[in-house]
């Protein structure tokens, strides 16, 4: 509601030429203020100025300091016999209109700058943006939009962004393409979705103790009686640990772990790929040609890794697929879509819960969900994985491997045998 200054509200008092004591009505206005709404407030400074006669205008605006064009507004309603329809406080169309409504399309414009250059903590389903406010306001100002700053950080904190401060989690120097592999990335993703091909992003999750040892977090429990584990972190020889290796579907929001017990190797993360298929990936692409996958540049995944790629071979051959890898640019694996998408949300599920056998950590994860409708299956793998096998450059040679022309390195198709 608009509101006068007293040297304002004098002026418009002296011009109407008469003077009304203020004070009763100042005291009427502290008692009612506070119960009304703004279209109250408006009929009953009208209705209290036209009750004063002759410069009653003039003593509403000086005793509450309503402006006498909102007075002059509310006492034309009360003649006219105006009332907005339906107990509205302003007339239908007044108001600002929602930013959808006066910007169309503009929240899917920010979702597609911020695609690439968006950061997540594995632990956390909060997403941060490397590209500052301004930044993105000056974008989409270029693509046509009218907003300000501001109206792009309430988009922002709608979506789940925020600003963050630093923490020592770099990982290497960036690479001087690492715009340009996010951009690829993006690009493919989005040709293998629209053409519903299996899009899976791959990753190992943080390696756990089975056992009664204690995590991180807290949940509701009865007051003075919390959850009792060892004092110490040293490997149960008989339990050992988990290994999860997760598939997430981008394109359907699923997700699939494999637990392992051995060692985090290709030969296992191969393994893992090759379960999801033959239990979710074939029914839910019939008529695939080619699986893409999204891989860290280091890990069981790594690009360097020569059995990584025999595996992929041994897979594209059993399951006739053509395999199209792409693997992130060093130092930015929690840029990979599994971390904020799947593996956040296991850490939620199962925080401040000891793992107490390998049944619990299957059972903890296969119940995971969210609210978007994520699901998560999981399986133990009681295989055993050697390490330190050699492949050899023969072995190699017989891997029908193509790199493509943007950092083969990084982007490469393996194609069947047969």
């Amino acid at each position: 509601m608009g509101r006068v200054s007293g040297g304002l509200a004098a002026k418009s008092a002296s011009m109407l030429g008469v003077m009304v004591d203020e004070g009763p009505i100042r005291e009427r206005w502290l008692i009612v203020r506070d119960e009304l709404d703004e279209r109250g407030r408006r009929m009953w400074a009208a209705a209290e100025a036209r009750s004063h006669g002759r410069g009653g205008i003039a003593a509403v605006v000086r005793a509450t300091g309503i402006s006498a064009e909102t007075v002059r507004r509310g006492i034309a309603e009360v003649t006219s016999g105006e009332r907005a329809p339906g107990g509205r406080v302003r007339r239908p169309g007044a108001g600002r209109k929602p930013i959808a409504e006066r910007e169309p399309g503009l929240r899917e414009a920010l979702l597609a700058l911020l695609e690439g250059a968006t950061r997540g903590d594995p632990e956390s389903p909060l997403l941060w943006t490397s590209r500052s406010v301004a930044n993105l306001t000056a974008a989409l100002r270029e693509q046509g939009f009218t907003v300000h700053e501001s109206t792009v950080r309430r988009q922002l904190r709608v979506l789940g962004y925020s600003l963050q401060a630093n923490r020592k989690t770099h990982e290497g120097a960036d690479h001087p393409d690492r715009d340009g592999q996010f951009k690829h990335i993006a690009e493919v993703s989005a040709q293998m979705l629209a053409a519903e091909q299996p899009l899976i992003s791959v990753d190992t999750k943080k390696k756990e103790l089975i056992g009664s040892y204690k995590k991180a977090g807290r949940e509701l429990a009865p007051t003075g009686k919390p959850i009792l584990v060892n004092t110490h972190d040293f490997i149960d020889q008989e339990l050992g640990k988990a290994i999860p290796y997760g598939i997430y579907d981008v394109g359907r929001d699923e997700g699939w772990v494999s637990v392992g017990i051995s060692a985090d190797t290709a030969q296992f993360a191969v393994a893992a790929i090759k379960a999801w298929w033959k239990s979710l990936g074939r029914k839910r692409y019939p008529k695939a040609h080619t699986l893409t996958i999204t891989a860290d540049c280091g890990g069981s995944n790594s690009y360097r890794t020569r059995l990584w790629k025999t595996e992929l071979q041994r897979l594209a051959d059993h399951t006739g697929l053509a395999i199209r890898v792409m693997h992130y640019p060093p130092g930015t694996s929690k840029w990979n879509k599994i971390e904020h998408r799947l593996f956040s949300y296991i850490s939620i599920n199962w925080r401040a819960k000891p793992l107490l056998s390998r049944q619990t950590v299957i059972d903890l994860i296969a119940s995971t969900t969210t609210s978007t409708g994520l699901k998560v299956y999981a399986r133990l793998d009681p295989d055993t994985y050697p390490t330190k096998i050699q492949v050899t450059n023969q072995q190699m040679q017989d891997v029908r491997l193509a790199g493509e022309s943007f950092h083969p390195e990084w982007n490469y198709t393996i194609t069947p045998r047969q």
